[in-house]
Formats: structure tokens, sequence, C-alpha cells
């Protein structure tokens, strides 16, 4: 049996990517060095104005706005939507209900039923002169419209096509490599604003915190501890004992003076004392 041969099938061409042209290639790098070094301390203002911003809304401006709403412009708003009820609602309500409304009947009726009869009887007088009115107005129209095409649609079509058409395609790409510029350039500064920001943080650690926590770790708090164990215990173990000796001066002046005091006299309660405790039986 013969083979019946097949149509081979081509393969499937995939779209090729035009390169880029040279005048894409030298304006981009010169422009994102540019907007780069331009952008830079832009980034940096705009993170630690950022910073600032977020701090001062937080604990500043969000309070305040609370308060003021709820202590001034929420009262005083309310005070004026019922003014505005008071003062314009009210009289517009009365003005449509009991003024327009009848006008306006009145109006529809006039409409109805005189100027419209009017209206088709002058319609039916003046048909033929309309007719040739509109036939002047056409002819003219016509011939201003192939005037203006000529005088303005023309020109204006070749300025676009063979003048603002090349330009705005050069300034596109300038545009757009301006704008990935900005963007490249933006993202990058924020990644050197970040690593600016972490060497600050560890450069403040390093000079300030640091020498700080081992300060009060070397050397204050074992000047504490030597204070409190020579100076403040023995000064409140002498405290205690002046304040023992004064209070037993103080007896004793007080038991020369008025003697000693006399004991309790035991109240006679009629119960038995000690373990004699009167039960039920007795």
């Amino acid at each position: 049996m013969d083979m019946q041969k097949q149509p081979q099938r081509q393969p499937q061409t995939s779209p090729t990517q035009h390169p880029e042209g040279c005048l894409v290639v030298a304006i981009r790098i010169p422009v994102r060095i540019f907007v780069f070094l331009v952008v830079l301390p832009v980034r940096l203002l705009w993170d630690a104005l950022a910073a600032v911003a977020g701090f001062l809304w937080r604990y500043l401006v969000v309070p305040v706005a609370r308060f003021l709403w709820r202590y001034v412009l929420a009262p005083v708003g309310r005070a004026v939507a019922w003014l505005l009820h008071v003062l314009v609602v009210v009289p517009l309500s009365w003005l449509y209900r009991y003024l327009l409304t009848p006008l306006g009947h009145a109006l529809v009726w006039l409409y109805a039923r005189v100027l419209t009869p009017i209206g088709h009887a002058v319609l039916w007088l003046l048909t033929p002169v309309a007719r040739a009115v509109a036939w002047v107005f056409e002819q003219l129209a016509t011939a201003l419209y192939w005037i203006a095409r000529v005088l303005l649609v023309l020109p204006a079509v070749a300025l676009w096509r063979w003048i603002l058409t090349p330009v705005g395609h050069v300034l596109g790409i300038v545009l757009r490599e301006i704008w990935e510029a900005l963007g490249h350039a933006w993202r990058a500064a924020g990644h050197v604003a970040r690593a600016v920001g972490r060497i600050l943080g560890t450069l403040f650690r390093w000079i300030f915190l640091e020498p700080v926590r081992w300060l009060y770790r070397t050397v204050l708090t074992p000047v504490g501890h030597v204070v409190r164990d020579l100076v403040l215990r023995p000064a409140a173990q002498v405290a205690r004992a002046v304040g023992r000796a004064v209070r037993q001066a103080r007896a004793d002046l007080r038991r020369a003076l008025f003697g000693e005091p006399a004991p309790p006299v035991p109240v006679d309660r009629r119960e038995p004392a000690g373990r004699d405790t009167r039960t039920l039986d007795g």
C-alpha cells in the first residue's frame, strides 16, 4: 500500500523582538545616572520627612483632629444643619408647594391650550419660506465645509503626519526613559536610604548606646552596690538604732515624769476563767 504523503507542518515562528534602537540606548544610561544623582537626596529627605510626618500624624494630628471633631466641628455642624433646615429647606419647600407647583400647572395649561395651536398655525403658514431658508443654509454649510477642509484640515493633517508625529515619537522615547530612570533611581535611592539608616543606627548604637550600657553595667552598677553596702545600709541601720534610742529615751522620760502606767482593770464578764468554761449542765 502506498503511503499517502501528509503535508509537512511548518514550525510556528515566534514573533521576533525588535532590538532597541541606538537612540534608546544612547538616552537611557546618561538619563538614569543623572536622575539617580538627583533623586538620591530627594529620597533621603522624603524618608526622613515621612518618618517625622508619621510620628506627628499619630501622636499630634489624630488626637487633635478627634478632639476638634468631637467638641467643635460636630456641634457646629449640627447647629449649621439645623439653621439650614429652618432658614433654607423649610422656606424652599413652602415656595415649591404653594407657588411653583401652581405656577407650573398654569404654564403647562397655557402651553397645551394656547401656545401649541398658535405654533401649529404659524408652521402651516411659513412652510415654503422655511424650505427655502433651509436650502440656502445647506448650500452655505457645504461651501463652508469645503473651505474649512482645504484651509484647515489638510494642513493640520500634514502637520500632524510629517512633523508632530516624529517629534512626538522622539519625545515619547525621552519621556519614557526619564520615567523608567525615575523609577529605577527611586528604588535604588530607597536601598541607599535603608543602608544609610542602618549605618546611622549602628553608629548611634556603638557611639552612644553601647558606651552608656557599658558605663551602667561596668561602673554605675558596682558603684551603686558599693554605695548601697557601705553607705546606705549602715546609714539605715544607724538611723534605725537612733530611732530606737530616741523612742526608748522618750519612754524613760515619760515614766520618770508620770510614773508607770496603771495596769488595765480586768472586766468581770461573769465567765469562768481558764479552761473551766460554763456548759449547759452547770
